[in-house]
C-alpha cells in the first residue's frame, strides 16, 4: 500500500511540474509588472476617473486581482488598483523577509513608480489591516480614508521592557509548504473546485486562472514567510491608532462575529480617536466582497462622498 501511494505521487508531481511548465509557457498575465529594488510586484488596474482606491489582499490569496473582481466591477467611479504584493498573483515568491516594514515600503514604491502620489483610499482585506494600519500612519500624507475589509486587529502583548526588536532573518525554506502543490495535490483540488470561491460573482476565465495561480502560489516563499512573521508583525502594531483625522470605514462580516464575539470591539476600540469612523456589519462570510460586492460598494460610495 504504501509503494503504492508513493507511485501515485511520483506520477502526480511529474505531472504536475509538466502541466505547470506548459502553463507558464503559454498563459497571458493580467495586469502590469512593475520593478522596484527587491523584485517584480504585478499591478492590476481598473478605471479612468475619479478617486484612487488601492486594494490590498488578505494573507495567501493566490490572485488577488481576481479576487476582488467582483467588487471591482461594482465601483465603477474610481480608478482601483490592486497591489499584488510579493507572493501573490504575478509577482515575484523569492524576496526579502515579510516585516510589516517591507511590505509597506515595498507598497509606497509601487505607488510612486506608477506615479499614484496621493491622496488615495486604501483598502485591505483580513491581514492587510496591518498593512493600512501601519500605511497610514508612516505616509499620512499621502492616504485620504482607509477602507477594512473585515481586517485583522492586532492583539499581541506589549514587548517586555528592554525587550529587543526581533532580528529580521531572511525567509526560511518552505519544503513542507511547498509540498501540497509540488506534488499537484492542490492542482487537483482546484480542478475539483475545492478552492473557488464561494460565490456566482466570478466568470468561467476568472475560475479558471485563479485555480491555476492557486496550484502556482500555494506555499510559496513569500507567504511562507508571511505567514510565519504575523506574531511578530502584530507585536509591532502594538497601541497604533489611525491618525484622527483621517476617515475609516471598517466593513465588518457577520460570520467572523459570530465566531469571535470579541470581534466588533477590538475594532470599535482601535478607531475611539479616530474622529469619522464607522463601523458596518454586512451579513457574509470573511471574503466579503465574494457575495457582498454590491451592498460594499453602496457603503463606500457614502462613506466617501464629498461633505455638501
Amino acid at each position: 500500500m504504501a509503494l503504492t501511494i508513493l507511485g501515485l505521487l511520483l506520477v502526480s508531481t511529474a505531472a504536475n511540474l509538466i502541466i505547470e511548465s506548459v502553463e507558464r509557457s503559454n498563459s497571458t498575465a493580467y495586469g502590469e509588472q512593475v520593478h522596484i529594488d527587491p523584485g517584480t510586484i504585478n499591478v492590476s488596474r481598473s478605471g479612468d476617473s475619479g478617486p484612487t482606491l488601492v486594494l490590498l489582499s488578505g494573507l495567501g490569496t493566490p490572485a488577488p486581482a481576481l479576487d476582488f473582481a467582483p467588487l471591482i466591477r461594482e465601483l465603477p467611479g474610481y480608478r482601483t488598483v490592486v497591489v499584488e504584493g510579493f507572493g501573490y498573483g504575478y509577482s515575484c515568491t523569492d524576496v526579502r523577509p515579510r516585516s510589516i516594514e517591507n511590505i509597506s515600503e515595498e507598497l509606497h514604491s509601487v505607488l510612486a513608480t506608477l506615479g499614484i502620489t496621493g491622496p488615495y483610499v486604501l483598502a485591505g482585506h483580513s491581514i492587510a489591516g496591518f498593512t493600512t494600519l501601519y500605511y497610514a500612519n508612516k505616509y499620512p500624507a499621502e492616504v485620504s480614508a482607509v477602507i477594512g475589509i473585515d481586517p485583522s486587529v492586532s492583539t499581541a502583548p506589549a514587548p517586555q521592557p528592554g525587550a529587543t526588536a526581533p532580528a529580521e532573518a531572511p525567509p526560511s525554506g518552505n519544503f513542507w509548504e511547498r509540498m501540497p502543490s509540488t506534488t499537484g495535490l492542490v492542482r487537483w483540488a482546484a480542478a475539483l473546485g475545492m478552492t473557488d470561491p464561494d460565490s456566482r460573482s466570478y466568470t468561467p476565465a476568472e475560475i479558471d486562472h485563479m485555480r491555476m495561480l492557486t496550484s502556482w502560489n500555494f506555499g510559496n516563499a513569500a507567504v511562507a514567510d508571511e505567514t510565519n512573521r504575523v506574531g511578530e508583525n502584530a507585536a509591532k502594531l502594538h497601541g497604533l491608532s489611525y491618525p484622527s483625522r483621517l476617515p475609516v470605514l471598517m466593513l465588518l462580516s457577520k460570520q467572523t462575529m459570530d465566531h469571535r464575539p470579541e470581534w466588533f470591539g477590538l475594532h470599535e476600540r482601535q478607531l475611539l480617536n479616530v474622529t469619522r469612523h464607522e463601523l458596518v456589519v454586512l451579513d457574509g462570510h470573511h471574503y466579503l466582497h465574494w457575495t457582498k460586492a454590491k451592498e460594499m460598494a453602496k457603503e463606500i460610495n457614502e462613506f466617501l462622498e464629498p461633505a455638501p
